[in-house]
Parts: structure tokens; C-alpha cells; sequence
């Protein structure tokens, strides 16, 4: 008997429609193989799919027994393919017919005792059911949560083998996953932090509230203890809260890398990524045999926090480049290419120099000149280039920190980076990819940030004096661009280009 049920395998960030075909034909010796470009974790899915089938009350056939998975030039991996088979399984057994199947997509990894085990990437594998005119989408109880964000489909949470059978044959009626979606956003949309803590430096809070207005990467430079991880911390606090649709793509990202749980199951609030200093360039971009996502699209519609910047491999650092550019990163391999989306806000914080005190009035540096020369040349200058806001980051004194105020709350901010991200979205409504003033290209960047005669007559001497690139003079009017946002006016005033410059010179300091 031939038995076709329907699944999903991950193909970078997206998931593809999986036929799971089995025939069964009576013979004299049991033989069950697994065709169609399956991994180890596939193969090895025989023995746990006839354990769990024997230990939930159903049979198989005992004679031999043929599993494809097509499309066949597509690698499958995972244990997600265990429930649709051993359903197909028992359905050509027992010689079952279920005309139901073609409405169901499953996944599922079994135990022995044939519960269920949550797998990776179920939201993806949701959207793609939806795409395919799959209505109802079975998944692990853990996992329906995630998988009933998505609408347009019925997801019902099975805990084990024995209940989805039931279920598929009727034996048993369940009601879908019910999630009340505005309650669901609304009561996990809550943050820890609050820049209202930091106490002082009014002149970084005032460069992350630009840096959050249009999308700008954000460099902080001051010695240790002043505060620079604990400001990056709060820069999430601040930016527009996530759209459904930008939940649905940071969720995609966390859900195939497997880091969401039964608790935790969507993301509603922007990911916040702080990778150690001795990351790899696989670890930062992602990649492996069959590629997964990197810090940097794990930090996607979010922060990607880099402390103690000069510390990471200069190789480390420069593979950056195209991703903060693009807004994506694409690995290639022998088996074919995968392209992640990356666009998120970088925030770095490095000392002046290796002992962190270069520079400071009442701390001596300790270190040569050799030596902060050395480290200031690990950030190279088309990195620095493309970060648009560099600040420096002071000590607090005593007097501030025990009787000074923290100044404005998160929320606060957060209204007025708001109304400067609405302003830029009904600005590029019209052109496609284009969310805010840092994402503009070059060919925008004439046309929506025009210069009086004063404006530009300043910045043309600031060109010429500070030696600063063609890529650096248009983040300039970039910038200049949200800080007139961020006041509500159409045309960039001169007090903008100044403010712009300000965050632009330190660039030149580091490399002297």
C-alpha cells in the first residue's frame, strides 16, 4: 500500500514542502529504507519511528517498507521527519486510508515511547504550510505556541504518537491552538531596562536616541567602568516596537538556530546580541555544513552589541563590512548558497587605548605609543566608515552619579524615535527596502537631503579639513537628515550639518 503524507525540510531561514511517500509490500524479511537525500539524524529515524509505533498501539507492516522523501535532490535533515513517517507507516500497516491527509502538514521528532519532541524552525514550516494551502498544521504541544502566530492555519499541539493518531482518524475531535494574538504581544512586550538608569552622560543618551531615529551604527569610546555596556543594553528600550511582521522574520531566524523554547516561544521584543571578543567568523556570519544563521542575523530587527571592539581579529571585524552594507549575508557552499537577512543596529564600545586611560586627567596611561598605535589599527578605516555616530564616553563624576538625575524614562524617547521612524516610512514609502534614513543609497541621498548655500559651504570644509571620504560625507547627511527628522523639519538646517560632523571626527582621531 502506498501511503503520502506532508511535511517541511529548512532551507536556510525558510522551509520547502517535503512529500513523505511509503510503500509497503508484504515479503518474508522486515526492511525499511529511507531514500531521498536524508542526513545521519534521518536515517537513524527508522529505529525510533518502530519503537514509538510498537509502544503506541499501532502497527507496521513486517515485510518491506520504502520512504521517500522528494523532493530528492533536496537534503533533509533533523528529526523533524519521524511523526509523518511513522503516521505514513502505520496508516500503509494498517491499511488505512486517511483522504484527510492532504489538508495536514506534520513534524515532529518521536521519543521511544512515541511522545513528542519539539523541533526547530516551526514558524517557518508554518508559513510555508500556509503557502502551500496546507489549513491545518500538526506540531509538538511545545511547539504550537509558535507555530499559532501564524494566520491562516490551524496548528494543533499533539503530545505524542498515539494522540495524533487518534486525532487523524477521528477517534478523537480537538479544537486548534487558540491564541489570543493582541494579549500575546502585548504582555510579552516588556523591558527589563530603562535608560532612565543611566545617570550622566546626556551627550551619548543624545547619540543613541539619533542612532535609534534612523538606523545608524553607533561607535563609543571612553575608559572602562563609564557605563558604555550599559547604555548598549538599554539602546533596545528605545527603537519602535517590532512590527507583526519583523517579530515573525526575528523569530524565523532564533527558531531554525533552535534557541526558542515552550515559554519563550515568539519574539516580540528587538534581539540583543553581545558576542564574546574571541568569536570566529563562522560564529559572526554563520555557516557549517548545511550553513545556520551567525550572531550578526540572529541580531536581526535588533541590536548587535561588539564590546571592546579592538579585541576581535581584525579578519573578524572586516567580514562585517558587506553585511553591514547589504543588510545580509550570504554563504555559499559546494551544496549551493543561503542568504540570511541581517539588518540590525550595531552598537561598539572600545577603551582609547589597551590599558583604557589614554588621554584621561586624573589616570595615567601606562601603554607606548607602539602600542596604541597598534591597537587603534585593528579598526580599519572603511569599518569605521561605516559607522555613522562616533561619541566618547566620559567618567561620571561622584556628584553626578550620587545626586544626579537619570533624565528621560525609555518610553519617553522611545515616542519621539517613533514619530522620527514614521516620518521616514511615508518619505520612502514609494521605494521598496528602504525603512530609514541609514538604509538610503547613494542615489536617494541627493534627493532627500538637500543643503542650503550655508549648510553645504560648512561641510565642504569640513571635507577638506578632517579628510573624510566620500562614503563618510554622505552618512553625514544621512544623519543630518534624522536629527532634522527627529525635530519635525523638512530641510536640513545648518545647526544639523554641525551636530552630524560632531559625531564624524572621531574617526579621524583614532587613525592619527
Amino acid at each position: 500500500m502506498l501511503v503520502k503524507v506532508f511535511s517541511a525540510a529548512l532551507q536556510g531561514v525558510d522551509a520547502v514542502e517535503v512529500e513523505v511517500e511509503v510503500n509497503s509490500v508484504k515479503k518474508d524479511k522486515f526492511t525499511m529504507q529511507i531514500v531521498g537525500l536524508p542526513d545521519a539524524s534521518v536515517r537513524e529515524s527508522s529505529q525510533r519511528v518502530l519503537s514509538a509505533i510498537s509502544n503506541s498501539a499501532l502497527a507496521f507492516n513486517t515485510g518491506l517498507n520504502t520512504v521517500n522523501l522528494a523532493p530528492a535532490d533536496l537534503r533533509k535533515e533533523g528529526p523533524s521527519f519521524d511523526l509523518p513517517i511513522a503516521v505514513a507507516m502505520a496508516a500503509a500497516g494498517m491499511e488505512k486510508d486517511i483522504p484527510r491527509f492532504e489538508q495536514y502538514m506534520m513534524v515532529g521528532e518521536l521519543a521511544l515511547d512515541g511522545s513528542l519532541r519539539p523541533v526547530k524552525g516551526v514558524i517557518s514550516i508554518a508559513l510555508e504550510a500556509r503557502k502551500r494551502g496546507k489549513t491545518r498544521l500538526i506540531v509538538p504541544e511545545v511547539n504550537a505556541a509558535e507555530a499559532a502566530v501564524v494566520e491562516g492555519v490551524e496548528v494543533y499541539g499533539m503530545e505524542n504518537l498515539h494522540a495524533t493518531w487518534r486525532f487523524l482518524t477521528g477517534e478523537e475531535m480537538r479544537a486548534p491552538y487558540d491564541l489570543d494574538r493582541q494579549s500575546f504581544f502585548s504582555s510579552r512586550r516588556v523591558y527589563q531596562e530603562d535608560l532612565c538608569d543611566v545617570k550622566g552622560q546626556h551627550m551619548v543618551k543624545r547619540a543613541l536616541e539619533v542612532a535609534a531615529a534612523g538606523g545608524h551604527n553607533l561607535l563609543m569610546v571612553g575608559p572602562p567602568g563609564t557605563g558604555k555596556s550599559m547604555i548598549a543594553k538599554r539602546m533596545g528600550t528605545i527603537l519602535p516596537d517590532m512590527t507583526e511582521d519583523e517579530a515573525i522574520q526575528a523569530t524565523k531566524i532564533h527558531s531554525i538556530s533552535g534557541r526558542l523554547n515552550g515559554k519563550d516561544s515568539f519574539m516580540v521584543t528587538r534581539p540583543f546580541r553581545s558576542p564574546h571578543h574571541t568569536i570566529s567568523d563562522a560564529g559572526l556570519l554563520g555557516g557549517g555544513t548545511n550553513p545556520g544563521p551567525g550572531e550578526v542575523s540572529l541580531a536581526h530587527n535588533g541590536v548587535l552589541f561588539l564590546d571592546e571592539l579592538p579585541e576581535f581579529r581584525r579578519q573578524t571585524l572586516e567580514v562585517l563590512r558587506a553585511p553591514l552594507e547589504d543588510r545580509e549575508t550570504t554563504i555559499s557552499r559546494a551544496m549551493g548558497s543561503v542568504t540570511f537577512p541581517s539588518d540590525c543596529l550595531l552598537i561598539a564600545a572600545m577603551n582609547p587605548c589597551p590599558c583604557g586611560y589614554y588621554g584621561d586627567l586624573k589616570r595615567e596611561c601606562r601603554c607606548s605609543p607602539v602600542q596604541i598605535e597598534r591597537y587603534r589599527r585593528k579598526i580599519s578605516g572603511p569599518l569605521l566608515d561605516r559607522i555613522d555616530l562616533h561619541v566618547e564616553v566620559p567618567l561620571v563624576p561622584y556628584k553626578e552619579l550620587k545626586e544626579g538625575s537619570g533624565g528621560e524614562s525609555s518610553e519617553v524617547i522611545r515616542g519621539r524615535v517613533t514619530e522620527a521612524r514614521d516620518r521616514q516610512l511615508h518619505r520612502f514609502r514609494a521605494h521598496q527596502g528602504v525603512f530609514s534614513n541609514a538604509s538610503m543609497p547613494s542615489s536617494m541621498v541627493a534627493k532627500h537631503c538637500k543643503l542650503d548655500e550655508a549648510s553645504s559651504r560648512q561641510l565642504e570644509q569640513a571635507m577638506e579639513m578632517l579628510n573624510f571620504s566620500a562614503r563618510a560625507h554622505d552618512r553625514i547627511l544621512k544623519v543630518a537628515r534624522t536629527l532634522a527628522d527627529l525635530e519635525a523639519q523638512e530641510s536640513i538646517q545648518l545647526g544639523h550639518i554641525l551636530e552630524a560632523i560632531q559625531y564624524r571626527s572621531l574617526d579621524r582621531k583614532l587613525m592619527m
